[in-house]
């Protein structure tokens, strides 16, 4: 008999005798407001408990490509649905549940089936976690003109701390994460932990933010990739098909629906870019830098200093180097630079995915420290090495400022393999958090892991991807867009979000009196709070370490003033931008070629 329609007291997977007023969270709806932030941190604790015993930690000696190559076996090969779409199982028994909890808001599935569906929806790896971390983060093809618009000093040292404190946020969403996450209760997006802590308002916020996020940088990735075909053409082909052969490839590549199907392809991704990397690095220390384009993008016309203003003669003066700022009468271009640093760290929007596919979702601290600190490293050691070859010439996206032009078109085709496995990654991501929040919820469609829920999918696709393009190609100044993303998206997920998630976590946590009996109790599955209102949440603000609740407090005030300030430049910049006359990406005419 099933849970909804006992009149007598029933029990769970632990052998519990229930009232008959208990709801099993398997009966629950997927965003029901009435489960407290309590009865979530309840099921969490068991659940890292139950992995903590049936998941030891895998053998040490397995490397990363096994890590990402492993196959879990026949009883644990269901493929996960990140943003929680369903989960494609391994039998039709499996599928038919999913349709029937689709259908029915899962009171059809016991507790057990609802826990056992939940842990097929996890197999991905540690090792997998780093190349999807890496693919995501990794591109560090503008440091060379973030150090160009900063100086020395400024650059590496605000590199620096925008890598750690990004570091810092991805530590506080997986504390979260492993504190409201359960079997029963699966987070699947950063919607999922705004809505438990902050309720539903939150949640459509910030996946609204998320979605705009998403499509804009896969229309970012678009157009640079965009310009790289066109500069590898000679601007013989004309510039609109250069990007459309971008997208239609994009249409499909994005058919894949798993994270987990990236793992393989995330790593290929990896190594594209460190090739990449190598090429422009031995290219720049043995050739001049493209003159000609600096105009278009190079860190000395951000700064707007006349650092590459040909002479009468047309001689370019010689490369410079500062230590400081570049133009501190003109702080627009170093603010804007600030910005690509921003924008280089810019992944945690898609944290909780990945730890949502996770066996071990413990395992994610070391995928994402190991995944940091390498980014920081090859980050700031290919930035000097492009900043000292090229100064003020150093391009916004470094392989396209190469002069020798069989060398750039080398590096433009890998760019361009590797662009469309990050662009898939955004786009599989960003599809998801729309068909969730918007189709499911709002238009009721079927869930992912159904015929028709696939088919709905595959239909998305081609519409996400070309209004990504449409959105991107209007906008003229590339450098101004990257920008606008990092100063009103990135920020908020990587630096502003965190520590104030953090903080309604652990407030509400705290507030909670053991000792007069407040909290959930597993039985009666009500939650007991004696008080409410600003009182509890000072109480829970001053229980436990309340100056790490001040500090994320500095934190998040300190991230959302530099997200005024990016803001400010990135409009002013677009505004500049469209006094000039340019082309836009509607037109064959290339923005790279100053011969049109």
């Amino acid at each position: 008999m099933d849970s909804h329609d006992s009149k007598e007291s029933s029990s769970d997977q632990t052998g519990v005798d229930h009232p008959p007023s208990f709801v099993p969270p398997s009966s629950r709806g997927a965003y029901d407001k009435n489960v407290t932030i309590e009865e979530y941190i309840h099921y969490a604790n068991l659940t890292r408990a139950e992995e903590k015993i049936h998941l030891p930690n895998p053998d040490k000696s397995t490397g990363l490509v096994a890590q990402v190559l492993r196959r879990p076996s026949v009883q644990q090969s269901a493929s996960a649905i990140a943003t929680g779409g369903g989960h494609e199982s391994p039998s039709a028994n499996d599928e038919k549940s999913q349709r029937q909890a689709s259908a029915e808001g899962r009171a059809v599935i016991s507790a057990d089936e609802w826990r056992d569906a939940s842990r097929l929806m996890r197999t991905a790896s540690w090792g997998a976690g780093f190349y999807l971390i890496t693919t995501d983060i990794l591109g560090p093809y503008g440091v060379g003109f973030a150090l160009g618009t900063m100086g020395w000093g400024p650059g590496i040292v605000l590199y620096t701390v925008f890598g750690f404190m990004a570091g810092y946020s991805g530590y506080l969403l997986w504390k979260i994460y492993l504190g409201l996450d359960s079997y029963e209760f699966p987070l699947r997006n950063y919607g999922d932990l705004a809505f438990r802590i902050f309720g539903p308002i939150p949640r459509h916020c910030v996946n609204i933010l998320q979605s705009i996020q998403l499509c804009l940088i896969c229309g970012q990735v678009i157009i640079q990739n965009g310009q790289g075909i066109s500069q590898a053409s000679k601007f013989r082909l004309c510039y609109v098909v250069c990007i459309l052969i971008f997208v239609i490839a994009g249409f499909i590549f994005g058919q894949i629906r798993t994270l987990r199907n990236y793992g393989l392809m995330s790593a290929v991704a990896v190594g594209l870019n460190l090739m990449v990397i190598f090429i422009t690095m031995g290219v720049m220390a043995h050739s001049p830098p493209n003159y000609k384009i600096s105009v278009l993008g190079s860190a000395g016309s951000a700064n707007d200093d006349g650092s590459i203003t040909p002479d009468a003669q047309g001689n370019y003066p010689p490369i410079r180097h500062y230590n400081g700022l570049p133009n501190p009468n003109s702080l627009l271009g170093s603010i804007n630079g600030l910005m690509q640093g921003v924008f280089a760290y810019g992944g945690a929007q898609i944290f909780i995915e990945i730890m949502a596919e996770m066996r071990r979702p413990r395992d994610f601290l070391k995928s994402m420290i190991i995944a940091q600190l390498f980014i920081w490293i090859v980050y700031l050691s290919y930035g000097c090495y492009v900043y000292y070859w090229q100064g003020q010439y150093a391009f916004q996206v470094s392989y396209l400022g190469l002069s020798v032009y069989g060398w750039s078109v080398a590096c433009n085709m890998m760019a361009v393999i590797s662009g469309l496995i990050a662009a898939g990654l955004y786009g599989n991501i960003g599809i998801k958090v729309l068909y969730n929040n918007i189709l499911m919820d709002l238009l009721h469609a079927p869930a992912l892991s159904t015929r028709a829920g696939k088919i709905v999918f595959a239909a998305i696709v081609p519409i996400y991807w070309s209004t990504a393009f449409i959105i991107a190609a209007a906008i003229p100044d590339y450098f101004g867009f990257v920008s606008v993303i990092a100063a009103f998206c990135i920020v908020q997920f990587s630096y502003s979000f965190p520590p104030i998630l953090h903080l309604g976590y652990t407030i509400q946590k705290n507030a909670a009196r053991a000792a007069m009996k407040e909290g959930f109790d597993p039985v009666t599955g009500q939650t007991t709070r004696l008080d409410g209102g600003v009182r509890r949440y000072i109480r829970g603000f001053f229980a436990d370490r309340w100056y790490v609740n001040a500090w994320h407090v500095v934190h998040a005030g300190g991230a959302l003033a530099v997200a005024g300030l990016g803001a400010y430049a990135a409009i002013q910049g677009m505004i500049d931008a469209f006094k000039i006359p340019q082309v836009t990406s509607f037109t064959c005419t290339s923005p790279l070629n100053l011969n049109a």
